[in-house]
């Protein structure tokens, strides 16, 4: 058996080896194989690269907040997030604003949008400097935890612009395998054009900063039912009961949250 494997080394072509050598170089980087983890973190910044629209950086901002003081905290909320909205002289959109009704009670989740990390950084620096910081402040007695993320969209799922059209949202959140997030945009890629055809989604993005590895998902629906309803529909479709056993191939947890926009919400 050594021998004949010998001779097969032996007769391997130059092309036949560098054949060989890309392959373990891709499966390297989507593995995160013993090469991948000593290539460092250029195989990482590549899969950004790839699968990120890169015009934007959106920031998750996660509110865990005392339960006797979830109406005085959303009185601050929206004073603080309008105010940055409408400030001309920061780099900031305010996506949206969101409660959790059925998941993790008493937990809101505010999306922002910079204009790449310049925006976030002169956003940031000119909050500090200004009254917002203190409208901020007033946030802070009502919290129990609050936790931020750096985010980038997916290249094929832009983020939808404000608009009203009622109903509820669906954020899905998949802490992915480390190595597996070029396999997830690709088979997500072909799945999205499935879903497409009952409901159009509201955005998706991927951490940067923050937990790593990290999907969110959001999606917007009339009701419950109506959401219960067209993911039924979505496996009649090709594609979509592959996307789904990938999702399920790749990811280590998920969850699922369903959220009311709060009034001031540019997405509701």
């Amino acid at each position: 058996m050594l021998a004949r494997l010998s001779a097969q080394a032996i007769r391997q072509t130059p092309r036949t080896v560098s054949q060989a050598t890309r392959a373990i170089s891709v499966q390297s980087l989507l593995h995160g194989s013993p090469e991948a983890k000593q290539e460092g973190d250029v195989q990482v910044q590549q899969h950004s690269r790839l699968v990120a629209r890169g015009k934007y950086v959106h920031g998750l901002e996660v509110h865990k907040v005392k339960p006797d003081a979830v109406k005085e905290y959303k009185k601050a909320a929206e004073a603080y997030y309008t105010a940055i909205k409408d400030d001309p002289e920061l780099h900031v959109k305010l996506t949206g604003s969101w409660e959790s009704v059925v998941g993790q009670q008493d937990v809101f989740f505010h999306i922002l949008e910079y204009e790449n990390y310049s925006g976030y950084d002169m956003t940031t620096q000119k909050i500090r400097s200004s009254e917002h910081i203190n409208t901020y402040n007033k946030l802070i007695p009502y919290l129990a935890s609050r936790s931020q993320q750096l985010c980038q969209e997916f290249a094929f799922f832009p983020t939808t612009p404000p608009r009203s059209e009622g109903g509820i949202f669906e954020l899905r959140t998949y802490q992915l395998h480390p190595g597996t997030l070029l396999q997830w945009e690709h088979a997500w890629r072909k799945g999205i054009e499935a879903r497409r055809k009952f409901v159009a989604p509201v955005g998706a993005w991927f951490s940067q900063v923050g937990r790593l590895h990290q999907v969110h998902h959001l999606w917007q629906y009339p009701d419950l039912q109506t959401r219960k309803d067209t993911r039924e529909k979505a496996w009649a479709l090709d594609g979509w009961s592959e996307t789904v056993s990938k999702t399920a191939e790749y990811s280590a947890l998920m969850d699922a949250t369903i959220l009311e926009p709060l009034p001031f919400s540019p997405l509701k």
